[in-house]
């Protein structure tokens, strides 16, 4: 199986190549060329830092239309990391009005409740819907390792779970071949990397 981590200049991808890696899947490569991103069997975006400048990236690179044709067309598997799964959505606030990739119907909004420590760090617990497959032999109500100062919204049936910080928020969701998750599932010991391998695996 080839896994390829999607390089657009803004990910933590040593680490997740690296947990990919320690569970036993050593055919992963990291990429921005078409060609590869089109053999890949399975795609990993993540994604730290501003959603405008990711997005701007993203559009230089001339990755937009490839990913949405892998994905949407092809329904090629995706997982979306943090920043990776922010944007797969349609739009987002942060660094002004930004269109997403517009893979998932979700937008991207600052955290509303003065009372709240933004950027939200540490871990916390999820609530994952009971049919999931990315939690699929995962205790009930895990936690995992945030890091973020903007939330996904969503009321549309993405298959979405829901975390509580001040206000509750798109955690994670999955529709059919795609796959997101607010949290790094790399820097999340080993519900993170269950969550991983169950979306390689089952995905």
């Amino acid at each position: 199986m080839k896994l390829v981590i999607v390089d657009y200049g803004m990910g933590n991808v040593k680490s997740v190549m690296s947990a990919v890696r320690y569970l036993g899947y050593d055919d992963v490569s990291l990429s921005n060329e078409q060609s590869v991103l089109k053999q890949a069997d399975k795609l990993i975006l993540p994604g730290v830092g501003n959603y405008a400048r990711a997005m701007s990236r993203i559009n230089e690179l001339d990755l937009t239309k490839t990913l949405r044709e892998l994905v949407l067309q092809d329904k090629k598997p995706i997982l979306g990391v943090c920043l990776g799964m922010q944007l797969m959505g349609e739009s987002s606030t942060e660094g002004g009005f930004n269109k997403g990739l517009g893979l998932i119907d979700g937008v991207v909004e600052a955290f509303t409740v003065k009372e709240l420590k933004v950027p939200h760090v540490g871990y916390n617990q999820v609530k994952p819907c009971p049919e999931s497959r990315l939690y699929s032999n995962i205790h009930p109500e895990p936690d995992y390792y945030f890091t973020h100062s903007f939330r996904m919204l969503s009321d549309a049936n993405i298959g979405k779970t829901t975390c509580l910080y001040g206000e509750e928020f798109v955690a994670s969701f999955e529709v059919d071949n795609i796959a997101g998750v607010q949290f790094h599932p790399e820097l999340s010991q080993t519900n993170g990397l269950h969550l991983i391998k169950n979306f390689i695996e089952l995905f």
